[in-house]
């Protein structure tokens, strides 16, 4: 299972957790070996570690240099692919909901490995699935989000219907587009809830092709007993 941390990986393993067809039995996670945190999201490494641990489910990362060309982070890929399709793996699950050329992109990479992909959450409602993750007791916090299209005082708020309420017109409630990404910290796949502190807030810029980008990253920290 390709594992981000957040809301949309816990819901699409929890499904396949339910499906006869499949046994998980790894998670996979690309972290920014540089920062030492998940890739995209922004959340420590010890963190991480924590939540696969609740989760109960052997883990494993993807180790990227700070700022990996194409070629870079696909060699990666493709040997971490290749030593779990040698141990025995034949299907890698993923949390995309619509963006086909994500999907496209993912079925194609692993076709060469003869490894088939599943999308346990492809094409459905993203105002259902947000509000069946609520309602089956899994609980998430903003930990980045794109400054573009949502302001600073979406970080750091937890899922919930208000949440989605707020959410301005045009914005993914899933955030499939980019808008959010989030650290699922309980719900049902959990054995106990993930402890953190709320640390800062940092504003970054990256640039693209085209202009530059800002987003609004929180730092949590681990709290343990």
């Amino acid at each position: 299972m390709n594992w981000s941390s957040g809301k949309d990986s816990a819901l699409a393993l929890y499904y396949l957790l339910q499906n006869r067809s499949y046994a998980v039995d790894y998670l996979l996670t690309s972290v920014n070996a540089f920062h030492n945190r998940v890739s995209m999201h922004g959340l420590r490494r010890d963190l991480l570690l924590e939540q696969v641990q609740s989760i109960g489910i052997p883990h494993g990362t993807i180790d990227l240099p700070e700022q990996p060309s194409n070629e870079e982070y696909e060699a990666l890929m493709k040997n971490k692919a290749e030593g779990l399709k040698a141990k025995g793996f034949e299907y890698a699950g993923f949390g995309d909901i619509f963006l086909e050329d994500l999907r496209k992109y993912r079925e194609e990479k692993l076709s060469t490995l003869s490894i088939r992909t599943v999308f346990p959450l492809w094409k459905k409602d993203t105002h259902e699935l947000l509000n069946d993750f609520i309602e089956k007791g899994f609980k998430a916090i903003v930990i980045c989000i794109n400054a573009d299209v949502l302001p600073v005082s979406f970080i750091g708020r937890v899922i919930d219907k208000t949440f989605i309420s707020d959410l301005p017109e045009g914005v993914d409630v899933c955030g499939e587009n980019g808008e959010f990404h989030t650290f699922c910290f309980d719900g049902p796949i959990f054995n106990y809830p993930v402890k953190f502190s709320v640390g800062e807030t940092v504003f970054k810029e990256y640039d693209s092709a085209e202009k530059k980008h800002g987003f609004w990253f929180l730092d949590l920290l681990p709290l343990k007993e």
